[in-house]
């Protein structure tokens, strides 16, 4: 039982809001005295049990450390992406594109939101990076359409849903964290969730249609004067605008999908990108440069300090036997796969309403991928992966603790109320469920792209 209440204890930290790194790490330590032989062998005393491991099992740590985490060549990709994120988003790349796309689909009711949608797609495969993107979109978006007359409900969880897609449209930083957790490429997860992620971004359209269609007053058509532009300059701006995003997208995925890059170098090449289109729009400072690498860092330790504290917290709870009781727990539910499915998926959605993906996705997916390995073998395990993914991007907006939403607050006019931003996520995290369950039931929309990839 010491493997579960160790468990217990850091859910419960984590809850409390303590550090996730140092809730793992630190109720590693706790229960590698109370479980080994630690106590007995320096301090002299024992607890009323026998120790279950000896302390010195835990030698292999540091290798660990080092070999799966600080010399692990794939989870270098992690700085180059953040790098690239924050440096398009102070390149003006979202301000040009939402004028574009708003003058472009501002003629059809609702088409501003479908053009915030568009923009919020554009942005996660240029990005990946998605508290930039809600807060960008949150700045620029948010008040044109208060201004034009859309209801609050829909205007926010638009921009707040948009703005999420990041998690799923690669290049995403879960998704190379969860290539690491499952021992899966990189690569193939980016190409499997291409697809799936931009069928939720038309999911997301299509609800906004239906919206402007029985509800017009609540997503109305952009006056002709917010629109007035010749066709010739419509174009021009079309031109300008796209080419840049489309340009990056095909430099990081392209390379990947015809193996002329791993997703490591297709990383690093997309920060370049990223520095030259913010020097075509003369937006690359010196001031903007350190910026970018300060947030780059923070971003980068606070991940790799989580995985330190994760791969401790790991070997501890394996020293305990937790993972035999989370393995016989799940190996015996009713209904085989499906029940496996079924019930991990239910509680990784529970818990995002909770903790953040990256701690889910540190505690939970080691616990079940092993399990996972055996009931759909090797083949799809990109598949599971990108299901973890499409459901891990709920968190971002499921209530309390969902970071899309204290992102959007926080730059939304004082208008909105907080009750405006959950009500108008409500229909967009449903989407998101139909999405999963869209998925579980056909990997081959995950499957088609590696499959692809791997015959060139």
């Amino acid at each position: 039982m010491l493997g579960l209440w160790m468990f217990a204890a850091a859910v419960l930290l984590l809850l409390i809001g303590y550090p996730v790194a140092f809730s793992l790490g630190g109720t590693a330590v706790l229960f590698t005295f109370i479980g080994s032989d630690f106590t007995e062998k320096f301090l002299g005393f024992g607890f009323p049990w026998h120790p279950i491991f000896s302390v010195a099992r835990l030698n292999i740590l540091p290798q660990r450390i080092f070999g799966n985490i600080m010399d692990n060549y794939t989870l270098v990709a992690v700085p180059f992406f953040v790098f690239m994120g924050v440096m398009l988003e102070k390149s003006g790349l979202a301000e040009e594109l939402l004028e574009t796309m708003g003058i472009l689909f501002g003629s059809l009711r609702g088409g501003l939101a479908i053009s915030v949608v568009a923009v919020g797609a554009l942005l996660a495969a240029s990005t990946g990076v998605v508290g930039a993107s809600v807060v960008t979109m949150g700045v620029l978006a948010l008040p044109v359409m208060l201004k034009y007359n859309y209801s609050k409900p829909l205007a926010t969880g638009v921009v707040a849903a948009s703005g999420t897609l990041g998690q799923i449209i690669p290049p995403s930083i879960v998704l190379v964290i969860l290539g690491d957790q499952l021992g899966v490429s990189v690569g193939d997860l980016f190409l499997g969730s291409f697809i799936p992620g931009f069928v939720l971004a038309g999911l997301f359209m299509v609800w906004v249609a239906i919206v402007a269609i029985f509800r017009p007053h609540e997503a109305p058509a952009l006056p002709k004067e917010a629109r007035d532009i010749s066709a010739g300059r419509l174009a021009i701006k079309v031109v300008v605008n796209l080419i840049p995003p489309l340009f990056l997208i095909l430099l990081v995925l392209g390379t990947i999908f015809f193996g002329i890059a791993t997703p490591t170098e297709a990383g690093a090449m997309g920060a370049v990108g990223a520095m030259l289109l913010a020097i075509v729009n003369r937006r690359l400072t010196l001031r903007n440069l350190i910026n970018t690498m300060d947030q780059t860092l923070k971003l980068t330790s606070m991940v790799f300090m989580i995985l330190v504290g994760a791969t401790a917290f790991s070997m501890v709870f394996r020293a305990l036997h937790g993972d035999v009781a989370v393995d016989n727990f799940l190996t015996n539910l009713p209904w085989g796969e499906f029940g496996f499915i079924f019930f991990t998926m239910l509680a990784i959605f529970l818990l995002g309403f909770f903790i953040d993906f990256i701690e889910i996705t540190f505690i939970v997916v080691p616990l079940i991928a092993p399990i996972a390995a055996r009931y759909f073998g090797h083949d799809l395990m990109v598949w599971f992966g990108v299901l973890i993914a499409m459901n891990l991007q709920a968190s971002f907006l499921t209530p309390p603790f969902g970071f899309a939403l204290f992102y959007l607050k926080g730059v939304a006019p004082s208008e909105v109320k907080t009750t405006d931003i959950y009500r108008g996520i409500i229909p967009f995290v449903a989407i998101q469920l139909v999405a999963v369950v869209i998925i579980a039931l056909a990997p081959g929309i995950v499957n088609l792209l590696p499959s692809l990839a791997a015959g060139r």
